[in-house]
């Protein structure tokens, strides 16, 4: 290696720092801000506890699974199926993956409060701190994710002294720690936000017409609580396990297409050049007073957009210098860029109530509930087209600008490449994406401490803003996770290449392979049905309560006693721990036996039938719920009847559909995908060894 080579991974490492540091800096930045009157600070320190109390027990109950996979890797180990580095890597992993959302949640249960304080005092004020929590977040996970792999390269690179084509086999087996416990929270944090919402809206809205957010339903606090367990921890790690994937994937490949060191290293350099172009772009959000939803939306673009540019000019120079040989791959970065910053504005089209389909979607209410959740669903099917057209072309564009027509495993690098540049600027993207839970509960303060009305007018021109780019968020990780996990699937072959490359046999007519792109194309649809009952089930718990709560606390509904908020909380915790157990263990067993019975080409296929399928229904119901959600805010800001009409009540049993589309299943999905893979690569020698019973 050269001495930039050298110096590169320290690098990497020192821009991770960076990230941690700003992190950090806004962290206390945001604590130093006013948290408003006493009755604000005490329903944000039960929505803290409350969070608290969930993580602390998901925590837990997931360490069990991480202890009990690891002594299962170790065995392997032993055995010689895998490297020594895997289970302890599995391990950290894991962590960073939960520490990513852990210290997210902190920061937004933290900033809920301080939005609200700032709202009172004007539109720009809240969205600063709103947004300055968002880039904890969003710093906080690509600053663990480049910590993590910059610190597994140095070691096994210069304390192990493994050549790249070991070392990036052996840190690509590193992200099934992150992609369990992403799965975990996702599903985990979803089922009880949803749970919560869905019994808040049914019988608080509904039934006994009262408002969002009324300190009368007992499950406000619950619901706000989700917001930060379910759309934030469970966020961060969801996009922590996207993020480090992205990169470890494409190195992977570097090591196939022939590239040395240098091709391994710069899908990491991008990402490092992406933290500091994300940093630069938070200067440049803010927004003026009595904003319209548009100018709001404007003045995120804005720092995405910028961040965007700087990140593109950054890695231009990077492959020109290190590439020189290959540097037409840095059209596979803008390839990925661009991809990333349309499916985002389709996305947004899609499901905003600035544009026609979401405004249509709330006139389709005229007609009753049953019409507004035809045409939500058929909203969400037919937004699908273009995000899987734009996937494809950045593919295209990505693996023959790459050299693909020269050489395959080239083009292959250009593909992980665009998956690294969609995601290169994800500091600031996730940033946009985790400012929404924080201003939905600042919202909820807002009202339940009955602060003026134009206060609360203000945390919902926030909070409609934080619906948009929580869809557009869903729709940029759905992305980034297919390209993801087209890559994880290379060097799924690519693996089973270096252990018997007799063993694949590819052809669409090879029993095996067709049989598992069946069970690839419906384990998606049966790990969203599971979830989604799980909601289900959770959310009839929640029901069951607030009724006997409205029935039998006397004064409840008149204002003069208190809900009893704890035993709410308490259910959605305990029901959400249980049913997340199920769909989380679908995504680790599924690869398994599918390997055992129909062998390496049974898991292929199985891979790709559940990218194609899982990657469409994830938009749909991510775009479906976004619509649904932003149909009833356009109703309750006054048109088609405002609210307390039917309309408006058509609307609110949309959203509640839409609540688990959007927020459990949907998002879920991604991690699902990519999570299949990742198992199968980990187990892939096992299955090498003795999967195909004989027959396949």
């Amino acid at each position: 290696m050269s001495n930039f080579e050298t110096i590169a991974p320290f690098a990497v490492f020192a821009c991770a720092v960076i990230a941690l540091i700003f992190a950090g800096y806004n962290f206390f930045a945001v604590k130093k801000k006013p948290e408003g009157n006493d009755t604000m600070k005490g329903i944000a320190l039960k929505i803290r506890k409350g969070a608290m109390a969930y993580l602390k027990r998901q925590y837990k109950t997931v360490g069990i699974f991480f202890a009990i996979m690891f002594i299962i890797l170790l065995i392997l180990a032993f055995t010689g199926f895998l490297t020594m580095f895997v289970p302890f890597a599995f391990l950290t992993g894991g962590f960073f993956s939960g520490l990513s959302g852990f210290i997210g949640m902190k920061i937004a249960t933290y900033a809920n409060s301080r939005t609200a304080e700032g709202a009172r005092q004007g539109l720009n004020k809240g969205l600063k701190i709103a947004f300055s929590s968002g880039t904890v977040m969003g710093l906080t996970v690509v600053g663990l994710g480049l910590l993590d792999i910059s610190v597994w390269f140095i070691l096994l690179k210069f304390v192990f002294h493994l050549n790249e084509t070991d070392l990036m086999a052996a840190m690509l087996t590193f992200g099934m720690g992150a992609s369990s416990m992403a799965l975990f929270a996702r599903v985990g944090g979803g089922i009880f936000t949803k749970a919560a919402d869905v019994g808040a809206d049914l019988v608080g809205k509904v039934e006994a017409g009262i408002p969002e957010d009324d300190p009368r339903n007992p499950a406000c606090i619950a619901d706000n609580v989700g917001d930060n367990v379910g759309d934030v921890a469970g966020m961060g790690a969801d996009l922590y396990e996207s993020y480090v994937g992205s990169v470890i994937s494409c190195g992977a490949l570097a090591t196939a297409a022939h590239l040395g060191w240098n091709g391994v290293l710069v899908p990491m350099l991008i990402a490092a050049i992406g933290i500091i172009a994300s940093i630069v772009g938070t200067f440049f959000v803010s927004t003026k007073e009595g904003a319209t939803q548009k100018q709001l939306l404007g003045s995120l673009r804005r720092g995405t957009y910028i961040s965007s540019v700087l990140s593109a000019i950054g890695a231009a120079v990077l492959i020109f210098t290190m590439l020189p040989q290959n540097s037409n791959v840095f059209w596979a970065v803008i390839s990925g860029l661009a991809a990333g910053v349309l499916i985002g504005f389709f996305t947004e089209y899609y499901t905003s109530d600035s544009y026609k389909p979401t405004q249509k979607l709330s006139a389709s209410s005229e007609t009753g509930s049953a019409t507004i959740i035809i045409d939500g669903i058929a909203l969400g099917m037919s937004s699908t087209a273009i995000p899987v057209i734009i996937i494809g072309i950045s593919i295209i564009v990505s693996f023959f600008t790459a050299g693909g027509q020269a050489s395959f495993e080239a083009g292959l690098y250009g593909v992980g490449l665009s998956a690294v540049g969609m995601l290169s600027t994800l500091g600031i993207t996730l940033a946009t994406d985790a400012y929404g839970p924080v201003a939905d509960n600042a919202g909820g303060i807002a009202e339940m401490s009955g602060l003026p009305g134009e206060v609360r007018e203000r945390t919902d021109a926030l909070d409609s803003l934080g619906n948009t780019t929580a869809a557009t968020g869903k729709g940029f990780a759905i992305g980034s996770a297919a390209l993801t996990a087209l890559a994880l699937i290379v060097s799924y072959t690519d693996k089973i290449n270096s252990i018997d490359p007799s063993k694949l046999q590819l052809a669409i007519t090879n029993p095996a392979v067709l049989i598992g792109l069946f069970i690839g194309a419906m384990l998606p649809f049966l790990f969203s049905a599971m979830t989604m009952q799980a909601v289900g089930r959770a959310a009839q718990k929640i029901v069951v309560e607030v009724r006997r709560q409205f029935r039998e606390i006397k004064g409840l509904m008149e204002g003069t006693a208190e809900a009893d908020y704890e035993t709410c909380v308490d259910i959605c915790t305990k029901s959400s721990l249980k049913e997340m157990i199920l769909p989380a263990a679908l995504g680790i067993i599924a690869p398994i036996v599918v390997g055992l019975v129909l062998g390496v080409n049974g898991v292929v296929g199985m891979l790709a039938g559940a990218l194609i399928s899982g990657f469409a229904l994830a938009i749909m119901m991510a775009n479906s719920g976004g619509a649904w959600d932003n149909a009833k805010k356009y109703i309750e800001a006054g048109h088609h009847g405002g609210k307390g009409s039917e309309n408006h009540k058509a609307a609110v049993v949309g959203d509640t559909v839409g609540d688990p589309f959007k927020d459990t299943s949907g998002p879920s999905v991604n991690i699902l995908i990519k999570l299949l893979s990742m198992v199968s690569i980990v187990f892939a020698a096992l299955v090498c060894s003795f999967g195909g019973m004989g027959l396949f």
